[in-house]
């Protein structure tokens, strides 16, 4: 669980409204459970906010920024544009298909409710890899404050481990990350199978490299022993 200790982060212009966010939303974000959520809500730690005519329970994106120790300061609404960010593991994924169908579903899913789109990415690359181009460039749209909101089709497009921490880092800088799926389809769970295989794979290397490497210095010892 991630220990809120933020307060020494710089203020960062927080270009949009005090939006309202789900209670599942707002526990991915502070990287907590319902039931703490909710145990904090009636500690009066952070206020919920009641909407629709079931009363669902909602929190306010600056409160919880709050919580964590993000100081954002509120100016003037902006609409900025969104941006739409699709992904697939291997090039033989993208041969098929799979990353334009995946796109379309997104500018498809964005139409619907209508969002200003201004950036489209897809790319090709391991969910592991911290290192993609139009990833990078989808942080830097973000410090620079020139978009509102991501939109992917699952929170693991953006990233296979460590959700929480890229979804602090878009949070920090108002900008909302978007999902349309709960729940990996069969794809998606392949590509995770070759990812932890993979993962597995790079990690026996390294191993089996390193107990070469000694393995060798230690014969040259020997050999320099017996001279």
């Amino acid at each position: 669980m991630i220990s809120w200790g933020l307060k020494s982060m710089k203020k960062t212009p927080q270009k949009m409204n005090d939006k309202l966010i789900g209670i599942r939303e707002a526990c991915e974000i502070l990287d907590v459970n319902i039931k703490t959520l909710r145990a904090w809500t009636e500690k009066g730690k952070i206020e919920a906010v009641r909407t629709g005519d079931r009363g669902h329970r909602k929190y306010r994106l600056s409160d919880v920024h709050a919580l964590m120790g993000i100081d954002v300061e509120e100016q003037d609404v902006v609409d900025l544009p969104i941006a739409v960010y699709a992904r697939v593991s291997s090039h033989d994924q993208k041969s098929k298909g799979d990353l334009d169908r995946q796109k379309a579903r997104l500018l498809e899913y964005c139409a619907l409710k209508k969002y200003d789109i201004e950036y489209v990415f897809d790319e090709v690359g391991s969910g592991m890899n911290d290192k993609r181009s139009k990833l990078k460039k989808l942080m830097k749209l973000a410090s620079d404050g020139k978009i509102s909101k991501v939109v992917i089709e699952h929170k693991d497009r953006l990233i296979r481990f460590n959700y929480n921490i890229i979804l602090m880092y878009f949070n920090s800088h108002g900008v909302e990350v978007e999902y349309m799926d709960e729940t990996l389809n069969k794809s998606f769970e392949n590509e995770l199978v070759e990812d932890m295989l993979t993962l597995m794979a790079s990690f026996s290397a390294k191993i089996y490299g390193k107990r070469s490497h000694q393995n060798r210095k230690k014969k040259k010892e020997m050999e320099n022993a017996g001279k």
